[in-house]
C-alpha cells in the first residue's frame, strides 16, 4: 500500500465512521473501484483505532462524568441523576452489537465480499435517515434519554454490524423514531460508538497477534491512523453542528446515490 493509498483510506474511515453514509460500504467500495489491493487487518485495525482517539479526545469529558455518576448511582442504588441514566444508557446500547457479533461475525464478514449486497445496503441507510426526519417528533434532549430509548438505538447499532448500513446513520435514526432532537441523537450515537469501536478494536488486535501479520511498511500505518483521528474528531465537530439546523435527507440522497452507483458499476464489471 502507497502512503497516498492509506491517507486516502485514513480520510474515508475517519469521515464515513462519523457521517451516516456507512464506514465499512466506503472501506469496500472505494478499493474495489480503483482496483487497489485490500489494506490487511492491521491498517484497518489501526484506522479504526483512530476514530477511536477521535470519540476519546471530543467526549474525554463525558465520558468521566458518565463514569462517576454510573459508580455513584451503584453504591445510590438510584437512576435519578441523568448522567447516571445516560451513563448506564451507553452500556445498555452496547450489549446487542456485542452479543449479535459474537453469534455471527462469520456471516457479517462474508457480506464485506459481496459488493452487490453492500451496494443494496446503502439503500437501507438512505431509507431509515428518510423515515426517521419524516415520522421522527425530535423534541427530548438527550438528559431526558430512558434505557428503552437506549436498548432501541442498541439493536440499530447492531444492525448496523451489516456492511452498507451506517452505524452512526442508524443509530441517529433510531434516536429520531424515539424522539429525541437531532443532535442529541447524534451525540448518543457518538457515546456508543466508544465502547463498540473500542470492543471492535481490541477484537482485531487479537486476530493481527493470533494470525502473526507483520507489515514491514509501518508509514501507510501511521499515515492512515493520523488521517482517521484528525478527519473523525473533525466529522464529529461538523455533524453536531449541521444537525442543530439542518435535516438528515442530504445524506439519505448521497447513500442512495452512492448506493445505485455501486449496483450499476458491479453488473458492468459483471
Amino acid at each position: 500500500m502507497s502512503p497516498f493509498q492509506a491517507l486516502i483510506l485514513g480520510i474515508l474511515q475517519g469521515a464515513t465512521e462519523f457521517l451516516p453514509i456507512s464506514s465499512s460500504a466506503h472501506l469496500v467500495l472505494v478499493p474495489w473501484l480503483l482496483q487497489w489491493d485490500p489494506p490487511g487487518l492491521l491498517f484497518d485495525t489501526m484506522v479504526h483505532w483512530g476514530t477511536l482517539v477521535a470519540i476519546v479526545i471530543f467526549f474525554w469529558k463525558d465520558f468521566l462524568r458518565l463514569t462517576a455518576a454510573v459508580i455513584r448511582s451503584l453504591f445510590q442504588r438510584s437512576l435519578v441523576d441523568p448522567d447516571a441514566r445516560l451513563g448506564w444508557g451507553v452500556i445498555v446500547g452496547t450489549i446487542p452489537a456485542t452479543v449479535l457479533g459474537y453469534l455471527f461475525e462469520g456471516q457479517f464478514e462474508a457480506l464485506f465480499l459481496n459488493f452487490r449486497a453492500v451496494s443494496g445496503f446503502l439503500f437501507i441507510t438512505a431509507l431509515l435517515l428518510f423515515l426517521s426526519e419524516r415520522w421522527g417528533h425530535q423534541q427530548r434532549e438527550l438528559r431526558r434519554m430512558n434505557l428503552m430509548d437506549a436498548l432501541w438505538i442498541g439493536l440499530a447499532q447492531a444492525l448496523a454490524i451489516t456492511p452498507g448500513i451506517s452505524r452512526s446513520g442508524a443509530t441517529i435514526a433510531a434516536g429520531l423514531s424515539r424522539g429525541l432532537q437531532r443532535e442529541a441523537a447524534a451525540r448518543f450515537s457518538f457515546l456508543l460508538a466508544g465502547p463498540a469501536i473500542l470492543g471492535a478494536g481490541l477484537l482485531q488486535v487479537a486476530q493481527v497477534v493470533i494470525g502473526g501479520e507483520v507489515n514491514p511498511d509501518v508509514w501507510p500505518v501511521v499515515i492512515g491512523f493520523l488521517a482517521s483521528a484528525i478527519t473523525g474528531y473533525l466529522c464529529i465537530r461538523f455533524l453536531l453542528r449541521y444537525l442543530q439546523r439542518r435535516r438528515l435527507y442530504a445524506f439519505a440522497v448521497y447513500c442512495a446515490l452512492v448506493g445505485l452507483s455501486g449496483l450499476v458499476l458491479s453488473f458492468l464489471r459483471g
